[in-house]
């Protein structure tokens, strides 16, 4: 999570809790009482066709640089020579094939130069530039590749080696629910070879790998071989710096999520020992799964950052390995996936693979999940089959949230507005056992019993909510559901919606205002301002002036929310103005309320409605 968002719910939570506590009688009152986020140019175009300049051995935290060698994408032979391979180096000469696989989702090629994908593109799915998305970066050797440590002491890589393609169409096209098998083969003698065989479907991103070991005993040191994914993801969003922050490694295991993220950090390793679930790596959108079906006993995450943080042209790498047992299983079977973070699609593949997508800490994520997957979820993906327009969507969402809380919202509005409503009275008990406080607290409580009102009721509903604005908080930023969806002057929704450019930058708002945080901020002062703070008495001497604080808040949020996702910002917006006219109508139901109902006085005593001190002679 980057700085400004973890700024950013900081803020949420002080600014919600600080409103919530000064609408009603904080302590220290109560003893005053009783006392007294374009500039990004479209570099990733050029490091799409870049070849991988780092490659991790397995077995080695370091991060070793391997000879680059010269192969034409279609079609061609390796010519430079490659590093010390023992049995294995006639494999690592010779030419190499593309076959391509393409279905109504995306077509994949598949190189012999490591029996694996060297491009990913999905149909359905463009950069912040408007091409197709083409998930790997390095287009050389297979982004997939497997592992492990010869009988002469050699770590081979399968992707720096020549298979024989055993499937002869080098364009195969799939439609409807059809389905294909594309096989490769590496000899290592006339006995021993391994065989890459994978089956791909015509109307899902997920695929399967079966990989056969024939004799492979006595050319393998040890038990174990490690598959994995090794290639960077390409970035693909507008905002560079925040897709770059979004990317990471995870594995599931043991019945929960680790991610792995450098963060700040050059290069780093994880293992984690036992029977793995899955392993991934993802940008912000984006990822790719490695599901062991057969056995696993461990998983390797590594990850390298190569240039500076926060520049178009740095390449953030992470790789994944998932350990099997090759001599007990000799057909070791993988679900794989790359594609979009999509809902069904990943909940299809795995129940537990959607756990990537950030949507609240760990800490809700009980409550979260459900609300995301069963609710939130639900409504956008049935919506759009009769409302285009994610804008509209949000909009109607925001209203059903609003009706949903209302009753929350409703109490604790009643309780402030109750509690303004109790100052004359308090302050009269204040003043008239102002050497007394014990007396005053006691007058004061008896005071809340006889009103009815709860000093608490205007802080506790509030809180309530916070779980359920902060999930939706993170759901609105990482959700596929609104990438690229315009409305009005935004033309994604998952991206800010700058309308303002300023001559010059500063610090967290950047040098570009977003049109919805604008309009966000102006409701929330002008629910501050209906609301009229709500306060439940004068400022204590000495205390700083609460009031000003409440109007400050819009503009905090205001730097907060800029560089955040529109739609996020769209839906406060609604939430907010909702909120005003909530607020507008109690306020109006109080001034009916003391028109007709008693005041009481100092003395707990009803005082008839526009009676004054003089008493009418009879």
């Amino acid at each position: 999570m980057d700085r400004n968002t973890v700024i950013g719910l900081v803020l949420i939570f002080v600014l919600t809790l600080s409103w919530a506590m000064y609408t009603m009688p904080s302590q220290e009152e109560m003893q005053r009482r009783q006392a007294e986020r374009d500039s990004i140019a479209a570099a990733q175009a050029e490091l799409q066709d870049s070849p991988d300049a780092l490659q991790p051995d397995t077995r080695d935290a370091t991060i070793q640089q391997l000879p680059e060698r010269d192969v034409d994408i279609a079609e061609g032979e390796i010519t430079t020579p490659t590093r010390a391979l023992g049995l294995f180096a006639d494999a690592s000469e010779g030419d190499t094939l593309i076959t391509v696989i393409r279905t109504p989702l995306y077509e994949i090629e598949l190189s012999t130069l490591g029996a694996g994908p060297v491009r990913f593109t999905l149909f359905e799915h463009n950069t912040w530039d408007q091409r197709p998305v083409q998930m790997i970066m390095d287009t050389l050797r297979s982004a997939y590749s497997l592992g492990f440590l010869s009988q002469q002491n050699y770590n081979i890589e399968t992707n720096e080696l020549i298979f024989e393609a055993l499937t002869e169409s080098t364009l195969i096209e799939l439609d409807n629910s059809e389905r294909t098998q594309v096989s490769y083969r590496l000899r290592v003698d006339n006995d021993s070879e391994i065989i890459f065989h994978y089956t791909f479907y015509a109307n899902q991103y997920a695929f399967d790998l079966d990989i056969l070991f024939v004799d492979m005993e006595r050319h393998i040191s040890g038990t174990n071989v490690e598959f994995g994914w090794k290639s960077a993801l390409n970035l693909t969003e507008r905002d560079f710096a925040q897709d770059a922050l979004g990317t990471e490694a995870n594995v599931y295991l043991g019945g929960g999520r680790e991610k792995f993220q450098l963060g700040e950090q050059g290069s780093g390793e994880q293992r984690f020992n036992g029977n793995i679930d899955w392993v991934m790596t993802k940008t912000r959108f984006f990822g790719q799964f490695i599901k062991p079906v057969t056995h696993s006993n461990a998983a390797i995450l590594q990850g390298e950052i190569v240039g500076e943080i926060g520049l178009p042209e740095t390449v953030h790498r992470y790789q994944v390995y998932v350990q099997s047992n090759f001599v007990q299983h000799p057909t070791l079977s993988y679900e794989l996936y790359a594609g979009p973070l999509q809902y069904y699609d990943l909940r299809d593949f795995d129940s537990t693979a959607y756990d990537v997508v950030e949507i609240g800490y760990a800490l809700i994520r009980w409550f979260a999940d459900p609300l995301v997957r069963y609710m939130v979820i639900p409504f956008f993906t049935f919506g759009s089959m009769f409302i285009g327009n994610y804008g509209v969507l949000i909009i109607l969402f925001g209203v059903i949230v609003k009706l949903l809380l209302f009753p929350l919202t409703q109490k604790s509005f009643k309780s402030m507005a109750a509690m303004k409503e109790l100052q004359p009275q308090m302050k009269e008990i204040q003043e008239k056992f102002k050497d007394d406080p014990q007396k005053q607290q006691k007058e004061t409580i008896a005071l809340y019993r006889k009103a009815k009102v709860n000093p608490l009721g205007g802080c506790l509903p509030m809180l309530l909510q916070f779980p359920i604005l902060i999930t939706l908080f993170f759901f609105f930023q990482n959700s596929m559901l609104i990438r690229q969806q315009p409305f009005l002057w935004a033309d994604d929704l998952s991206a800010p919606d700058y309308i303002l450019s300023l001559p010059f930058s500063i610090p967290l708002l950047g040098d570009q205002i977003a049109g919805f945080v604008l309009l966000m901020s102006a409701a929330m002062f002008f629910q501050s301002k209906i609301s009229g703070g709500m306060s439940t008495g004068s400022t204590p001497a000495g205390a700083p002036n609460m009031k000003v604080f409440m109007y400050m808040i819009p503009f905090v949020l205001l730097f907060v929310f800029n560089n955040f996702a529109s739609g996020l910002s769209l839906y406060y917006l609604v939430y907010n103005v909702l909120s005003i006219g909530q607020q507008a109508f109690i306020n109006k139901q109080m001034a009916g309320k003391k028109d007709e109902t008693p005041e009481i006085d100092s003395n707990n005593k009803k005082r008839p409605s526009g009676s004054t001190k003089k008493r009418r002679k009879k």
